[in-house]
C-alpha cells in the first residue's frame, strides 16, 4: 500500500507528458558557426552540438546545412546593490547573445534574435579572490545554458517549419 502511495505522484507526472530535458534533437547534419561569438561562447557552442548527437561542425560555411550567425556577444556587470557602509554588496551579471540562423539557399530558420541571461551574485570586500572565482564560475554555466537554449530555439524554429510546409 505504501508503494502505491509512492508511485502516485511519479504517475500523475508521467501521465501529463513530462520529462527531463535531455540532448537537443537537431534537424541537421552539419552547422557552421559563424559571426562574432566569444572563443568561450563559440566553444560551449560546439559543445552543445556534438554532445548526444550525430551532428558536425563545419568550418566553412559553404559545407553546412544550418549557419548559426552569433551577430553579438555581450558579457556584463552591474551594481545591484550597496551595504550600510556604501560598499558594493551585491552584483547582477549578465551575458546577451544576439543570433540568427539560416540554412544553404539562404532561407531564414531565425530571424534576428536576442537571448540573454541574469544572475545577481553577493560580493564581499574580504573575499575578493574567491568572489571573482566565483563569478566566472557563474559566466561558464551561464554560457552553456545560454548555448543549449539557442539550439533549442533552433531545432524548435526547424520542426515549426517543417510542419508548416506539409
Amino acid at each position: 500500500m505504501l508503494g502505491l502511495f509512492a508511485l502516485a505522484p511519479v504517475s500523475s507526472l508521467i501521465a501529463c507528458g513530462f520529462r527531463l530535458r535531455g540532448m537537443v534533437d537537431l534537424p541537421y547534419k552539419v552547422i557552421a558557426i559563424t559571426g562574432n561569438p566569444s572563443p568561450p561562447m563559440r566553444a560551449d557552442l560546439q559543445t552543445a552540438i556534438l554532445t548526444g548527437s550525430d551532428v558536425k561542425v563545419a568550418i566553412n560555411p559553404k559545407d553546412a546545412d544550418l549557419v548559426l550567425e552569433i551577430t553579438s556577444d555581450v558579457t556584463g556587470r552591474e551594481i545591484l546593490a550597496y551595504n550600510a557602509t556604501g560598499q558594493i554588496s551585491a552584483y547582477r551579471l549578465n551575458i546577451r547573445v544576439g543570433f540568427r540562423a539560416y540554412d544553404l539557399s539562404g532561407a531564414e530558420v531565425i530571424p534576428d534574435a536576442e537571448i540573454y541571461m541574469t544572475r545577481d551574485m553577493d560580493f564581499s570586500n574580504a573575499t575578493v579572490l574567491s568572489t571573482d572565482v566565483q563569478q566566472q564560475q557563474f559566466l561558464t554555466l551561464m554560457r552553456r545554458d545560454l548555448a543549449v537554449q539557442i539550439l533549442r530555439r533552433v531545432a524548435a524554429s526547424a520542426k515549426s517549419s517543417q510542419t508548416r510546409s506539409f
